[in-house]
């Protein structure tokens, strides 16, 4: 199964065919289908709900991504697959913060227009009411909603009419009233369609004939993903760009120490949440937080400022663990003496 998004290709899908490869992957927001079916499900408004995924209890700062999702199909280089569309209560901030660009450009855009046709006064009718059918056709595909009066203004001769006669107006002009306010149905709209992305897969049936659901799929996906960042610290700029060999042996030497620390580290984060599965209880995670799904770098800073004193041939610690670290220890299977034993 492959994760990376570049995978979707129309090469790619090809090769995956010929050789006959189930995947799993994410749709790259750029395809005019990812584009389409993700417009579809929200015009549809028939959302499956799945709820959160994270076993973890959300915050009120941090809550926890509730999911729902929209089952389709897409169709590259005339093959059709499962489209899965789904919409996460985490918006990303990125795409929240370019709607908030687009509704004020789109502002700036109509009341430009508006600058443009509009008049201190006309002085018939049938101007006014053409500006105020142009300045409507403009705003249709707009963010906004535009509303136009026509009022009308007589004017009339300079001083005071003869006692007895009416004030009759010379001539009338007429100005334009406009309101323009933001509409909130296509906001929001553009608002659930950045929350929304779409796994394309060839995925279907799985053991026993049953369907992959898409709870399974949106699981194994984030599951995918986690190896994938795995590899970060390999690129990581404080690790690689701080050393600097010149032969290849050396660089061979250098990825093996890195994947072998990799591994050893994965395998701490395993253990750990292998104990908490086992014994049902969770460990202290982040300050005054308990946690069900501990990791090796959480682990990491409760080890911090432990300090081994070392006398002659003896070691010892300056002072006594604290029941923290203690039952992360009891986690690993692991006894204070690993820091004193020689």
């Amino acid at each position: 199964h492959v994760a990376d998004s570049a995978f979707v290709t129309t090469e790619n899908l090809t090769k995956a065919r010929e050789i006959n490869t189930d995947f799993l992957s994410r749709m790259p927001s750029t395809f005019k289908e990812c584009k389409r079916v993700i417009h579809s499900a929200v015009e549809d408004d028939a959302w499956q709900e799945i709820g959160p995924l994270s076993i973890e209890s959300g915050s009120s700062k941090r809550p926890s991504a509730h999911y729902r999702v929209h089952d389709s199909t897409v169709s590259v280089d005339d093959h059709t697959y499962r489209a899965l569309v789904f919409h996460s209560s985490a918006y990303d901030k990125r795409r929240q913060k370019s709607i908030e660009t687009k509704v004020k450009a789109d502002r700036l855009k109509i009341e430009k227009s508006i600058k443009e046709i509009k008049q201190p006064a006309y002085q018939c009718r049938p101007d006014a009411k053409a500006a105020v059918k142009t300045l409507t056709k403009k705003a249709e595909k707009s963010l906004h909603n535009l509303r136009v009066d026509i009022i009308e203004k007589p004017r009339y001769e300079r001083g005071r009419p003869k006692k007895g006669e009416e004030r009759v107006p010379k001539y009338t002009e007429y100005e334009l009233s406009i309101t323009l306010e933001e509409n909130p149905s296509k906001i929001e709209d553009l608002r659930l369609k950045a929350g929304c992305f779409v796994l394309i897969t060839s995925l279907t049936i799985k053991a026993k004939d049953e369907r992959w659901s898409p709870s399974e799929l949106l699981r194994l996906y984030k599951e995918q993903d986690g190896i994938e960042k795995n590899f970060g610290f390999l690129k990581d700029p404080a690790i690689i760009n701080a050393v600097f060999l010149k032969k290849p042996s050396r660089i061979e030497s250098l990825g093996l120490v890195l994947l072998l620390a990799l591994l050893i580290w994965r395998l701490i984060e395993r253990d750990l949440r292998l104990h908490v599965k086992r014994t049902g209880k969770p460990l202290p995670g982040w300050p005054r937080r308990m946690t069900m799904r501990p990791t090796s770098f959480m682990m990491s800073t409760k080890f911090e400022k432990v300090a081994v004193l070392t006398i002659g041939r003896q070691r010892r610690l300056a002072k006594p663990l604290n029941p923290v670290q203690l039952k992360y220890l009891e986690a690993l299977n692991l006894s204070p003496d690993i820091f004193t034993s020689t």
